[in-house]
C-alpha cells in the first residue's frame, strides 16, 4: 500500500496531479487537482489511496488524510465507486459531508452527481455515527446550519463552469480558478460567472 508520495509536482492535468519522486513519475488522480497548484514546481506531500482491482491500478491523492479517509469509507458503500467519491470530495468538505449523514438529508446527499435517493440512504446507513469522530460536534452543528446554502453555491458553480465553457474556455482554465470562486460568499450564478470571467481574464 503506497499511503503517500512526497515529491516534486511536475504537471497538473484535469484529473491528476504528476509527482516526481526518486526518478520515478506518479500519475496520481484527485477530487480536485488545482489543489496542488500552488506546489506545481514544488516539493509537495500528496496523501494517497492505492486502488487495485484485476484489470487496473489506480493512485488516488488527497490535500489531507481527512480527505484520504472519508474516500475510504465511501468507496465501502454500496454504489459508490471511485468516480462518485472523487466528485463528492470535490464539492463538499469533511464537515459538510459528516453533517449531512448525521441529519440524514437526502436532499443534500442527491445533489451529488450520479447519487439517487438509493444511494443516498445507503451513505446514511453505512455511515451513519461512524465518521463523527472526523470533526468537533460544534464544526458538525455549524455545518448543518449551512446545508442547504451550500447545494445552492454548489448548483451555482455548476451553472457558472458550464457558462464558461459555452464561451469557450478550457476546463483547464475553469478547474485553475474553482478554488477561488468556491471562496466566495455568494449562490448566485450570474454573481459567480461575472467574478470568473474576471478571474480568467487576469490569467492571459
Amino acid at each position: 500500500m503506497i499511503a503517500y508520495v512526497k515529491g516534486k509536482i511536475t504537471g497538473i492535468t484535469d484529473e491528476a496531479v504528476l509527482v516526481e519522486a526518486h526518478g520515478v513519475g506518479y500519475e496520481v488522480i484527485c477530487p480536485n487537482p488545482f489543489q496542488f497548484q500552488m506546489e506545481e514546481g514544488k516539493e509537495a506531500l500528496v496523501h494517497t489511496y492505492h486502488y487495485v482491482r484485476e484489470d487496473a491500478q489506480t493512485l488516488f491523492g488527497f490535500k489531507n488524510t481527512e480527505d484520504k479517509f472519508l474516500f475510504q469509507k465511501l468507496l465501502g458503500v454500496s454504489g459508490i465507486g471511485p468516480k462518485n467519491a472523487l466528485q463528492i470530495l470535490a464539492g463538499v468538505n469533511v464537515e459538510e459531508f459528516v453533517a449531512a449523514i448525521e441529519r440524514e438529508d437526502d436532499k443534500f446527499l442527491t445533489s451529488f452527481q450520479g447519487v439517487g435517493k438509493k444511494t443516498a440512504r445507503q451513505m446514511i446507513l453505512d455511515l451513519k455515527g461512524k465518521l463523527v469522530y472526523m470533526v468537533s460536534l460544534t464544526a458538525i452543528e455549524a455545518s448543518a446550519g449551512t446545508q442547504s446554502n451550500t447545494a445552492k453555491k454548489r448548483i451555482a458553480l455548476e451553472d457558472a463552469e458550464d457558462a464558461m465553457r459555452a464561451l469557450g474556455y478550457q476546463e483547464r482554465e475553469i478547474k485553475a480558478i474553482l478554488p477561488q470562486l468556491k471562496k466566495e460568499d455568494s449562490d448566485s450564478a450570474d454573481y459567480l460567472i461575472k467574478k470568473g470571467l474576471a478571474l480568467l481574464s487576469q490569467k492571459k
